[in-house]
């Protein structure tokens, strides 16, 4: 939980243009709390790099979409309509569903993959050449 200060701190005329960021970073944060399905884990595989792994049982790769837009990560899902007239008891959730994931500066989605009921999407940092450290020789 970010505390009252740390927002604040940015609100400051100092972080001349962060006022968005944080605007948007808080409506992801609002959104999500109020999301619980489907159920998620986020394992952080090494320094730069992060499986993000939903449970979508009953749902198929055809009915799952992953999307990046504008710094965040969007997943949904909704399942095609079938014939359940003979159905006695369904208790595997399979409601249509938006979740919606913040990235941070330089992190970009490598691949996502589906099987046994579990959608893993890789998250990986990619930092530009450019704004990686570098060594000046002194002459």
């Amino acid at each position: 939980m970010v505390s009252s200060f740390a927002l604040d701190l940015f609100k400051d005329p100092f972080f001349i243009g962060f006022n968005r960021e944080l605007d948007r970073l808080s409506n992801i944060h609002r959104e999500a709390t109020r999301q619980s399905y489907p159920p998620y884990d986020v394992v952080k595989l090494d320094e730069d790099t992060y499986k993000l792994s939903l449970a979508l049982a009953g749902f198929s790769k055809d009915e799952v979409e992953v999307s990046v837009d504008n710094g965040s990560l969007i997943i949904k899902g909704e399942k095609t309509e079938e014939d359940e007239t003979n159905v006695l008891h369904k208790g595997i959730a399979t409601r249509k569903f938006t979740r919606t994931f913040a990235l941070g500066e330089y992190m970009e989605v490598d691949r996502a993959e589906m099987a046994d009921g579990i959608l893993s999407v890789f998250v990986e940092r990619n930092i530009p050449e450019e704004k990686k450290p570098k060594t000046i020789k002194i002459k």
